[in-house]
């Protein structure tokens, strides 16, 4: 087992690496920006190093600095939670030449399912069900470009080979309007990613977004968890998640959940990783792509399974095996997520970082807080807007959601606009509680909060 780990992350996700390491006897390290200095996960870290200035391009996503404090530190594993360097596949190359642990999938899992076009192909070739598209990457200067939109049929999304949290993908309804959505997608691809190769996929029309939590170990051994429903949506960012989906039962799970360990086993995958598929309404399940990392919504798998996600993903990462099969794996009631941003709603979700001058965390039975808040903590601009997860679980959904109408009425955040409003309507709504939650849940049910 590792003597000191890196988490080379911030805010929440870098406190719940902190939890589970010290849980493990792991010595911990944290890295923070100079904006960062008063941030929990630097207060609770054994050690901390500062890293760079507060822009992420020159502190979180700064390899050499990140690889000088791990040397300085003595650390002998890094944690890269999710986000910044969590997929990059020259960081973990740069982490195993310097005689690092990575705490993640192997280099070659994390380039082949990075690469959207790459993972279709390896996916078709395991037998499982992918979305149909184009056969590799497309142009503006392709002579067959509206042949092959044509044949795959319209509405279809134009999507971004390297992307990811949304970026880089536009639904287009009609022939009249490719040409200008590839444009939008592919200069947005290239901000965010560095790489404008864009291809087609068949749009689902109001899919659900289920995702398999896996876990593989370094002899091969792959197991998959149940399910996790993430289909509430914002501009295809994930605001609500919950497992197990009232939409999928034992057969299906057992179906996809299989789909979903062959998806990993076709890339000799190990650590911990989820497959995310989308579902039409007659149960049609395509795979969508892979994450090679711990997810946001996480803890919705731990409490229904009552197994320590990031706690499995660092022994494995050490060489552990899985000793247990997915069949072992059982559903203990039901559990929701709300992620709470510093965001205004009723502005169109403009960012709202500033000064928390109060905090309070909701308490009682089945509530579980995963944040880096406290009262008198400033949000800085440079990050993602993620402040904290309120999650909820019960003995069914029923309790489950009454539990987080609960605990979102007894939180509070003062000094700052959040999205806990939204999360009420969401919460509340009759058809979010008869569990009828597809993609466009927001846009149908809820017009106003998706402007």
């Amino acid at each position: 087992m590792f003597k000191k780990i890196l988490i080379a992350n911030r805010g929440e996700i870098a406190c719940r690496v902190i939890h589970a390491c010290k849980e493990l006897g792991i010595e911990t390290v944290a890295v923070h920006s100079e904006t960062d200095k008063d941030c929990l996960h630097v207060k609770l870290a054994d050690q901390s190093v500062c890293i760079g200035p507060g822009p992420a391009v020159e502190s979180y996503l700064n390899i050499p600095s990140i690889i000088s404090a791990a040397e300085i530190s003595g650390a002998d594993a890094i944690h890269p939670g999710y986000g910044f360097l969590a997929e990059n596949t020259y960081f973990a190359d740069v982490c195993d030449s310097c005689g690092i642990t990575f705490i993640g999938p192997s280099k070659e899992s994390i380039e082949k399912m990075g690469d959207k076009i790459t993972a279709r192909r390896i996916m078709q070739k395991a037998d499982v069900p992918v979305i149909p598209g184009s056969d590799g990457p497309v142009s503006l200067d392709d002579p067959k470009l509206f042949k092959a939109a044509r044949k795959i049929g319209y509405p279809l999304m134009v999507k971004a080979s390297a992307g990811g949290g949304g970026k880089g993908m536009r639904i287009v309804a009609s022939e009249d309007a490719l040409k200008n959505a590839i444009a939008m997608a592919q200069s947005e691809a290239k901000s965010a990613f560095d790489n404008e190769s864009i291809y087609f996929e068949k749009y689902i029309e109001e899919p659900r977004h289920i995702e398999f939590q896996i876990m593989g170990d370094k002899r091969g051994k792959v197991v998959y968890l149940p399910e996790r429903d993430c289909s509430i949506q914002r501009r295809h960012q994930k605001l609500v998640e919950e497992s197990p989906s009232p939409f999928i039962g034992p057969s299906l799970r057992k179906k996809m959940g299989r789909a979903a360990r062959h998806a990993a086993e076709a890339v000799k995958y190990y650590t911990v990783g989820t497959v995310e598929f989308l579902v039409d309404k007659r149960g049609n399940f395509y795979f969508m792509e892979m994450n090679t990392r711990i997810q946001v919504e996480h803890p919705v798998t731990e409490m229904i399974t009552g197994i320590d996600l990031v706690k499995e993903q660092i022994k494995l990462a050490a060489g552990d095996r899985l000793n247990y099969d997915s069949d072992d794996i059982k559903i203990n009631g039901h559990a929701i997520e709300c992620r709470i941003n510093a965001e205004d709603p009723d502005k169109d979700f403009i960012p709202c970082p500033g000064k928390v001058n109060q905090f309070i965390a909701p308490g009682g039975p089945g509530v579980r807080v995963e944040t880096h808040l406290y009262s008198g903590y400033t949000i800085p601009s440079f990050y993602d807007s993620l402040i904290a997860k309120v999650i909820t679980g019960g003995c069914n959904r029923k309790e489950a959601i009454s539990r987080m109408n609960r605990a979102l009425d007894q939180v509070v955040i003062e000094g700052i606009k959040t999205t806990v409003s939204l999360h009420k309507k969401i919460v509340k709504n009759e058809q979010f509680q008869k569990g009828n939650a597809c993609t466009d849940f927001l846009s149908k049910h809820l017009f106003g909060a998706s402007k």
